[in-house]
């Protein structure tokens, strides 16, 4: 008797911590702050998975290419990353289903939705963002993607958000 108490016990513990540790889902209006931060209402969300270029950061592209020689201008990638994804959000209500663990910024994490399409999915496909590597291994299909399609970073040539910030500082 003590047996199947101690069973059915743990087994409804089991059921209870598993039912309760349900994710988080916030709606709501997005305001972006960065091409892989937004903030709905109050929260902060950072977009799991992906990094892209910061605001001050700028890549390269070729405007003008002669048979043998190429020219490339400078342009603000992280403002052009940004602007994409104000108009991918733009006026629409945007769901995010959030990790249960924040950043070291205290920024919540998570995978975010406009209708039933993945916005940091879109962000990488399109080349605004990469795979954050470091940290999901999800996305790298879509950077894949958009590598060999030549979209967005791709397109010409950068440095990863990440090494970006480590040298730019």
């Amino acid at each position: 008797m003590k047996k199947l108490y101690l069973i059915l016990s743990s087994f409804l513990l089991f059921i209870f911590i598993f039912s309760s540790s349900k994710a988080q889902t916030f709606y709501g209006y997005a305001v972006v702050v960065d091409a892989d931060t937004i903030k709905i209402g109050n929260y902060k969300i950072r977009l799991f998975g992906i990094d892209a270029p910061e605001k001050k950061q700028f890549c390269e592209k070729p405007y003008l290419n002669l048979i043998i020689f190429s020219f490339n201008e400078r342009y603000p990638c992280g403002k052009v990353s940004t602007d994409a994804l104000k108009e991918f959000v733009k006026e629409k209500i945007i769901s995010c289903e959030i990790e249960e663990k924040k950043d070291f910024y205290k920024r919540y994490l998570g995978t975010c939705f406009k209708n039933k399409e993945n916005i940091n999915s879109w962000l990488v496909k399109n080349g605004y963002a990469v795979a954050y590597k470091k940290y999901s291994k999800k996305y790298l299909l879509d950077e894949q993607y958009a590598k060999k399609n030549k979209l967005g970073l791709w397109k010409g040539t950068f440095v990863r958000p990440e090494k970006w910030r480590r040298i730019s500082k």
